[in-house]
């Protein structure tokens, strides 16, 4: 017998802001997923800086999301929260 999971914060989808969506889509994902996707995107464009790889170079899609040129990956998600609901 399976149970269903309980549906979190974390599992939730979340609608992607238009800024957000240019990035990884306009469908409603859980958090978990919309970082995963977000990843693919920094490293499929190559945007981790070469020097200090926890810091992401954002191009100009991603810097509507984030707000500024350079990241580190602890801040991306709570930018990145913000485009969601």
């Amino acid at each position: 017998m399976t149970t269903a999971r309980k549906q979190t914060a974390f599992t939730r989808p979340l609608t992607p802001s238009t800024e957000l969506a240019a990035v990884i889509g306009s469908a409603p994902q859980p958090r978990t997923e919309v970082v995963r996707l977000l990843w693919e995107y920094i490293k499929t464009n190559n945007l981790q800086n070469p020097t200090n790889r926890r810091n992401i170079l954002c191009d100009a899609k991603l810097q509507a999301v984030m707000g500024k040129p350079e990241v580190t990956m602890f801040e991306m998600s709570g930018l990145v929260g913000k485009h969601l609901s």
